[in-house]
């Protein structure tokens, strides 16, 4: 090509072509971040959203308009298609803020879509007007074909962005900023300009509840945890009644249908009952735990969802990434300095107003209006009335010029006739009033902003409630809450383990995502994920699903060293290894044996019966060893000597029990969960016959174990204890029919596990007013003996008030008509309440001792819960 056409230099060529795709590919990313993608941070808005708010603003007679109607009045404006501007007009009539709807607008909860454009209706919202439009404040451009006007901003005198939210993608970035409380935006606001603290959280119409640990202020690199609301029915069945944010219904049942089919949770069915409310039913499989079931449900399905928060938006016609607080604090300052443009502009209209007024007094009541009769000539007119303005020009703020003169010109005789020096002198005071208003406010922007920001609340907060609870999630384990979907088995002499060697030996089920651990004969053992098939070592002579951290899992051995001949016994744990590493649990010479070998999930510690060989030196050929007492170290422990003499079998003799002692279990209130990791409520060291004693705030108990798994809803809680059968509940209730107050005391009768029993009246409106677990409490009440008596107090010594009964006895009425107010105080100590005999009748005091010192009574058995 060269050859025919000499002026042709590829290089050269190859430098044009790719200075155009970069100058074009640029072109191409700065139209879509601004023009498309990303909002302003002026109105939190993006264009096509703007372009909409514009038209309909243009439409605005205060009546419905068909979305069909307003879509097409946008194409005046937008350089895109009817779809993308339908879409921006549903999404943003879904949040029910800036837009009143009418018709189907699709479910966000269900995801169902909106009906056609053709049937659906929108308008602006009050809110809308009062927040976004002002024409002498708005700032204009030509539209992309130069026919129309639209703004460049609207004058957002509010947050929008934070509210309303935002997700979009541009050309090399995102943003994606979640929606907040309409209430705490407005607060949040309140606090930045009074300069005080503040922190905002998103908040989702579709409730839920959310896990804001590391958010991050919404910013680059945070996170939040959303799941679903889950509550139990009963033992059998599951409601799901608030849906995390990103999800819906459909979504979320598919979900779970999967997680299903492949075995991580175990049900029969589930059933969308969603109306009004969101209801979906998961009916549970038999023998399934409810407790577990539900963390399976935040494992494995969309009942949780992580999303990541990304805050960018347009400020100086550049994308920034920055923060919530930041995006708050920006549009709270355009948010008075906005104020202050109007203010402002309202100020120079009444001076104006104020000027003109006094200009038509001075022109009527002085009589200049005759003085021009006899000009001849306009400009002589002019002149006249400019000379009879001449002794008055020096009280008027500015100069006088032309056009206030011609004005004067322009009034009729009619209303010079009947001019009212009185009226006039009223409206001239109420403007001069109002003036004397609007310098105020502007001296006073902050008070004026923040007065601004409490009519709002005042005015649209009503139904715009916090809907998603901010709660703090525990962390679920998958391979805790799996379910056992596969077998596991074993070719102990091939050296394979797996879920798919059926003609094996069967050892346990098993669920596909657990770690195996698998112990030989020569001592050596691996951990490894559960395959189908997998070659782990000739020999095996144990394997078991394998528990991270678990320490109470304990490992007995006697193993001959091949070098020294010598046999040695071992207890240790193995609370995590790398995997498909090899270990070993003798001391690494060749051809070492393990001669016993027990897994004890508790620590117990048996006694084992040693056989030496005949032809040993020993004078004793039999020997009992007792692992109870070796010491539990680590797996690379050497062990304690056994003997020196060759070993011919060791057997077991007796069973032993477990040398571990009972288990230290705390209750976090927070999250709801039992754990022994320290957090939380220390409620005590848990045999395996122990149990836990919930009450609850609705009046029942329930006796459950105290397995990790279970959960317990704080909300529904007064208080989590360690069940003693001689412990004494006493607790103060209304009984609802009768309209009476009862104390009651009483001892837990039942051993039914997660059942609970009713130990107030069943009566509609009865309620739970004060519980403890003290053995001689003491309550203060502010009580009114009739209706309209005033208010005394009364220290009761429960104890001494009534006896102790069983768990269904009404208990003994309170002599009153209204308890106003119940307090915690000191519990009696034990040895004095023995000996020391009742003060008073009934056990009441007539006046109560000081309340306990701030942080008295704090300790789990000495503590009265108030609700």
């Amino acid at each position: 090509m060269s050859e025919q056409n000499p002026k042709y230099d590829p290089l050269q060529q190859k430098e044009v072509i790719d200075d155009m795709f970069e100058n074009w590919f640029l072109d191409y990313a700065s139209y879509v971040i601004l023009e498309r993608a990303v909002p302003a941070i002026e109105d939190g808005l993006k264009p096509v959203q703007r372009r909409v708010m514009h038209a309909l603003k243009e439409m605005d007679d205060g009546r419905f308009n068909k979305v069909a109607n307003v879509i097409g009045s946008t194409m005046q404006y937008h350089p895109h298609g009817d779809a993308s501007i339908g879409d921006a007009i549903v999404s943003m009539g879904q949040k029910n803020l800036l837009l009143d709807t009418q018709g189907n607008w699709g479910d966000i909860r269900t995801g169902d879509g909106a009906a056609a454009p053709r049937y659906i209706e929108v308008r602006l919202s009050k809110f809308a007007n009062d927040v976004l439009f002002n024409e002498d404040t708005t700032e204009w451009q030509m539209s992309y074909d130069g026919r129309k006007r639209e703004p460049i901003n609207l004058p957002a005198k509010f947050p929008l962005l934070l509210v309303q939210g935002v997700e979009g993608i541009a050309v090399g970035l995102s943003t994606k900023i979640l929606p907040h409380n309409f209430i705490e935006v407005c607060e949040a606001s309140i606090a930045c300009l009074k300069k005080e603290p503040f922190q905002l959280y998103p908040d989702f119409l579709t409730g839920g509840m959310i896990d804001v640990n590391t958010y991050n202020d919404g910013s680059r690199g945070g996170k939040v945890k959303v799941r679903a609301k889950i509550s139990e029915a009963d033992k059998k069945t599951l409601i799901i009644s608030e849906i995390p944010f990103a999800t819906t219904t459909s979504s979320l049942i598919d979900s779970i249908i999967k997680a299903n089919d492949a075995g991580k949770i175990k049900i029969k069915k589930v059933e969308d009952n969603t109306a009004k409310d969101v209801s979906i039913i998961v009916h549970l499989a038999p023998n399934t735990s409810p407790d577990i079931t539900i963390d399976a449900l935040y494992a494995f399905t969309e009942c949780e969802v992580s999303i990541s928060p990304n805050a960018c938006v347009i400020i100086d016609e550049k994308p920034n990434f920055t923060s919530i607080s930041e995006i708050l604090r920006l549009s709270t300052q355009q948010t008075m300095h906005l104020l202050k443009r109007e203010l402002e502009i309202k100020k120079h209209e009444l001076k104006e107003k104020l000027l003109y007024s006094s200009l038509e007094k001075i022109f009527i009541e002085n009589r200049i209006y005759r003085d021009i009769e006899e000009c001849e000539t306009f400009e002589a007119v002019i002149q006249t009335i400019d000379k009879g303005l001449e002794p008055f020009k020096k009280d008027f703020y500015r100069e006088i010029v032309e056009e206030d003169i011609l004005r004067l010109c322009e009034i009729k005789i009619k209303r010079i006739s009947k001019y009212d020096s009185f009226k006039a002198d009223e409206l001239m005071r109420r403007l001069e009033q109002e003036l004397a208003e609007v310098e105020d406010n502007l001296l006073n922007l902050v008070r004026f902003t923040i007065s601004f920001f409490k009519d709002l609340l005042k005015k649209y907060s009503k139904g715009r409630e916090r809907k998603t609870e901010i709660r703090q999630f525990e962390a679920v384990q998958a391979t805790v809450v799996a379910a056992n979907n596969q077998k596991l088995y074993v070719d102990r002499e091939g050296g394979f383990i797996g879920y798919g060697l059926k003609k094996d030996e069967y050892v346990m089920d098993c669920s596909d995502i657990d770690d195996i651990i698998a112990f030989k004969r020569d001592g050596k053992y691996v951990i490894t994920k559960v395959q189908e098939k997998v070659f782990v070592g000739k020999d095996i002579i144990y394997c078991s699903v394998f528990r991270k951290n678990d320490e109470r899992k304990i490992y007995n051995v006697i193993y001959v060293d091949a070098k020294s001949g010598t046999s040695y016994a071992k207890r240790f744990f193995v609370t995590g290894i790398t995997r498909d590493k090899e270990y070993d649990v003798t001391m690494g010479n060749p051809k070492s044996k393990v001669l016993y070998f027990t897994a004890n999930d508790n620590g117990e510690a048996e006694t084992v019966l040693v056989n030496l060989t005949a032809n040993s030196t020993a004078k004793k050929k039999q020997l009992d060893w007792d692992f109870s007492t070796l010491a539990i170290k680590n797996r690379s422990s050497m062990g304690n000597v056994l003997t020196k003499f060759p070993v011919r079998k060791v057997v077991l003799k007796s069973a032993g029990k477990s040398t571990l002692g009972g288990v230290d279990i705390w209750f976090d209130a927070v999250i709801g969960k039992l754990n022994r990791d320290e957090h939380g409520l220390y409620l005590g060291n848990f045999g395996s016959e122990d149990r836990i004693l919930v009450i609850y705030k609705d009046g029942q108990y329930e006796l459950t174990n105290f397995e990790l798994t279970n959960r317990y809803e704080p909300r529904e809680i007064s208080k989590v204890v360690k069940f003693s059968p001689d412990k004494i509940i006493s607790c103060l209730y209304y009984e609802g029919e009768h309209k009476i107050y009862y104390i009651k005391r009483f001892k837990i009768e039942t051993t039914t596990i997660d059942k609970k029993f009713l130990f107030i009246t069943d009566t509609k409106n009865s309620r739970l007013l004060a519980v403890s677990t003290d053995k001689y409490p003491r309550i203060s009440l502010k009580t009114k003996a009739e209706k309209k008596a005033p208010v005394e107090t009364q220290a009761i010594n429960v104890d001494e008030f009534v006896e102790v009964r069983g768990w269904k006895a009404i208990g003994q009425k309170l002599n009153v008509y209204d308890v106003v107010e119940v307090k915690m105080l000191d519990p009696k100590p034990e040895e004095v309440s023995v000996k020391q005999e009742a003060p008073a009748s009934n056990g009441i005091q007539t006046e109560a001792p000081e309340p306990p010192e701030s942080g008295e009574g704090e300790d789990n058995d000495k503590q009265l819960a108030l609700f």
